[in-house]
This record gives C-alpha cells, structure tokens and sequence, in this order.
C-alpha cells in the first residue's frame, strides 16, 4: 500500500464586516450577519456615531472577533494630508488608544476605511506600527484579503450580482486560498444618523450573509469557518 502523501492546508475562511459602529443600522446589520449568517468578525470605527453601542454589542457577542478599522476620510472624503506620515502615526495612536477604551482590549486585527493603510508610502510604516500587537494587518501576506463581494466596482454605480448568494459562492469556491482567507463585506440596515453612496447595498448583503446556502458551501468544501482571534489564538502563532 503506497504511502500518503503530505496533507494539503486546511482552508480556514474570515467573514470580516467593515464599519462596525459607523451608524446604529450598520451595527443591527453585522451583528444579525453574526448572528444568523457567516460573518466572524468585524472592524471598529472608533469616532463613529454608534461606536459606543458598538462596543457595547461586542460585549453581548464575545464570539464576533473586533479589529480596530483606522478612518482618517470618512464618508465624504474628509480633508486629512495623508503625505503627513508623523500626524498619520500620531492618529492611529490615538485610535487604537480611544478601542482599547471601548472594547477593553487590544483588536484582533486592524485594516482601514478605504484601504488608505495600503497607500505605498503608509504600508510599510502601518506594518511597524502594527508589529508590536502582534496581529494582522489586511493584505500583509499572512492572511489572504479577498474584496471582490462587493456591489460598487466603478464608483456609485450598484450591481447587485456581486453580492448575490451565487457570486459568493463562486469566489468562495475559487478564492478561499491553503491557511488563512478574509472574505470582507459591509453589511449593515440604512438608518437616518448614516449617509453613504453605499446603501441599499449593505441591505443586499445582508441577505446574501445570512443565506443558509453560503454556509451550506463552506461546510461542504471542508473549509473551516473561523475569526480573527481563532488566527491569533494557533499555537503556531
């Protein structure tokens, strides 16, 4: 009997939700796609509007894993001169201070409000700042970042398929990568205290989350549905 060869990677899956505390529709939104749906993990703006409900969720749900999600443009494209790498640490100081105050504890992982942490000239500065907690910084290479469920891939203009539950399925099938993949969504409910070009479109998501069909998937390709502290707490970590 011929011998068996080396195990291929499991294949570990992060639904990661965006703008956690942005608006009180955005918080109802992630917390039911944890609750009834895929969504394992979320991101934390610390100086939104219901940042402290939030927080407050995050306590209710200890298994929704909370990463600090850095927003110096906001909605509306805010005036911040991202060429200013010193105010650039000193506001991302202040935030993971102001989410320790809120959660309680260091975030799980970190990521940015329209990826700026990715801009050439603020990556690398991101990985040293980050290094010290010892967690994931989107798209560092220890963790693979798949951004494509989303329903905006020109600007303002809305095609649904991309977060239908069939299109999620397919990148699922396709994109979940051997060790570590983060699969982000914005899922949230429109409410008066939040504006975004991306609306109705956080509703859609939300029913593609909680489709009975997304989990179904993940189950039958024997992929391991897990957060950001399940990747923190590996003993190979």
């Amino acid at each position: 009997m011929a011998a068996s060869g080396p195990r291929a990677p499991r294949r570990h899956v992060i639904f990661n939700a965006d703008d956690f505390g942005a608006s009180t529709g955005i918080n109802r939104g992630i917390v039911e796609c944890h609750r009834r749906g895929v969504v394992t993990s979320t991101s934390l703006m610390v100086d939104g509007g219901a940042a402290r409900e939030a927080a407050a969720l995050a306590q209710d749900h200890p298994g929704l894993a909370v990463g600090l999600h850095f927003d110096v443009v906001g909605e509306d494209d805010r005036n911040f001169d991202l060429d200013d790498t010193a105010a650039v640490g000193t506001e991302f100081r202040r935030q993971l201070g102001r989410f320790v105050d809120l959660i309680g504890r260091a975030p799980t992982h970190i990521d940015s409000h329209k990826h700026t942490h990715r801009r050439p000239h603020l990556f690398p500065l991101f990985r040293e700042w980050v290094a010290p907690l010892k967690v994931p910084l989107r798209d560092d290479g220890r963790v693979k970042y798949v951004g494509g469920f989303y329903a905006q891939w020109e600007w303002k203009v809305t095609d649904l398929d991309y977060v239908s539950v069939a299109f999620l399925v397919k990148i699922l099938r396709e994109e979940a990568a051997p060790g570590w993949t983060e699969f982000s969504c914005h899922p949230g409910y429109m409410t008066p205290d939040f504006t975004s070009v991306y609306g109705a479109e956080r509703e859609a998501e939300i029913h593609t989350l909680t489709d009975p069909k997304v989990r179904a998937t993940i189950d039958a390709l024997g992929y391991v549905l897990v957060s950001y502290a399940h990747f923190a707490a590996e003993p190979a970590r």
